[in-house]
C-alpha cells in the first residue's frame, strides 16, 4: 500500500492519440504524466475482454500504476424493484471479475437514487443490497476486492457522506470513494469552497476516522471542478475553469499534513490526465 497519495485519470484524456485499444500505449501515456493510478471506465457496461485487461494490467504494473474499475452507472442498490437490485449485484460481480483481470482490487460504484421513497427507506434497501453483494462477492471468489460506494453530486441521489459511511459499515473491506466535486455540487457551493474549504475538508477527514485508521488513510477519491444547479451537479469542468470549485490546494495540504495516502482519480472534462498531473505536482510542491 502506498504511503503517499496516488494520482491518476478516469479513463483517457482528449489528448490521447490512439483510437484502438493499446495496453502499452495507455500505460506509457499515463506514466508520461508521472501518474501512478488509472481508473478504467465501465459506466456503460463491463465490456473489456479479460485477456485484454490482463495485458493492460501487466503494462501498468511494470510502470507502478495501480488500476481500479468504475462500475456501470445504472447500478441501483436502492431501487424499489428487487429485480434491479439483483441486477446491480451482478454488475458489481462483473466489475470485480474485470478488476481482478486487470490486477487491481478497487471497484467504484454509484449506489442509486431515492426515487419516490424517503432517504431512510432508500438507504435501508441499499444496505440490504450491500450485504447481499458482499456475500455474493465472497461466494464468487472476489473476497479480496474492495468495494467503493461513491458520494454523489445530485441532491436526489443516495450518496451523502453519512449515507456512504453507512454503506461502508456493512463490512470492513468496503472503502468510501469520496468525490469532493460531488459533495461541493450537492451543497450548491456552500461547502468545500471559499474561506471555509479547509475547515470543511478537515471535518470530512475527521469523519472518516469512524472507519478505522487503515480505511481513513487509504480511501478512494475523485476530484474535479463541477458546475451545479439547484438540483446539484450539472457537469464536470477542468481545473482551468475557476468559476466553480472545489479548490484542491486546501485538501492536498491537509493530506500531506496528516500523512494520508488516498488514491485520487481526476475526473476533469477531457483533461483528466493533465489535471491529475497538476494535482500531483501541487501535492509534491507543498
Amino acid at each position: 500500500m502506498s504511503e503517499t497519495p496516488r494520482f491518476g485519470p478516469a479513463g483517457l484524456s482528449d489528448s490521447y492519440p490512439a483510437k484502438a485499444f493499446d495496453p502499452e500505449g495507455i500505460a506509457a501515456y499515463t506514466a508520461g504524466f508521472g501518474l501512478t493510478a488509472f481508473e478504467y471506465q465501465c459506466g456503460r457496461g463491463v465490456r473489456l475482454a479479460h485477456d485484454k485487461a490482463a495485458a493492460l494490467g501487466k503494462a501498468c504494473a511494470a510502470r507502478g500504476i495501480a488500476l481500479s474499475v468504475h462500475a456501470p452507472y445504472y447500478i441501483s442498490m436502492s431501487s424499489l424493484e428487487e429485480e434491479k437490485r439483483l441486477h446491480s449485484i451482478d454488475y458489481i460481480l462483473q466489475s470485480c471479475a474485470l478488476v481482478k483481470a486487470l490486477g487491481g482490487r478497487r471497484v467504484i460504484f454509484h449506489s442509486g437514487s431515492c426515487g419516490k421513497q424517503s432517504r431512510e427507506q432508500a438507504l435501508e434497501k441499499a444496505l440490504d443490497t450491500m450485504r447481499r453483494t458482499v456475500e455474493a462477492c465472497d461466494a464468487a471468489g472476489f473476497g479480496d476486492c474492495i468495494l467503493c460506494p461513491e458520494t454523489m453530486g445530485k441532491v436526489n441521489q443516495l450518496g451523502t457522506l453519512d449515507e456512504v459511511l453507512a454503506l461502508c459499515g456493512v463490512d470492513g473491506r468496503i472503502t468510501p470513494c469520496i468525490d469532493f466535486g460531488h459533495l461541493y455540487a450537492r451543497s450548491q457551493g456552500t461547502e468545500y469552497a471559499g474561506e471555509s474549504a479547509a475547515a470543511d475538508y478537515a471535518a470530512l477527514l475527521d469523519r472518516l476516522q469512524v472507519l478505522g485508521a487503515e480505511r481513513a488513510a487509504h480511501f478512494h477519491a475523485h476530484f474535479s471542478r463541477i458546475a451545479y444547479t439547484k438540483g446539484g451537479e450539472k457537469c464536470h469542468l477542468t481545473l482551468a475553469d475557476t468559476e466553480y470549485g472545489p479548490p484542491h490546494l486546501p485538501l492536498l495540504a491537509l493530506l500531506k499534513e496528516r500523512g494520508l495516502a488516498p488514491t485520487i482519480i481526476c475526473e476533469s472534462a477531457g483533461t483528466q490526465a493533465e489535471d491529475a498531473q497538476a494535482l500531483s505536482r501541487a501535492y509534491a510542491a507543498l
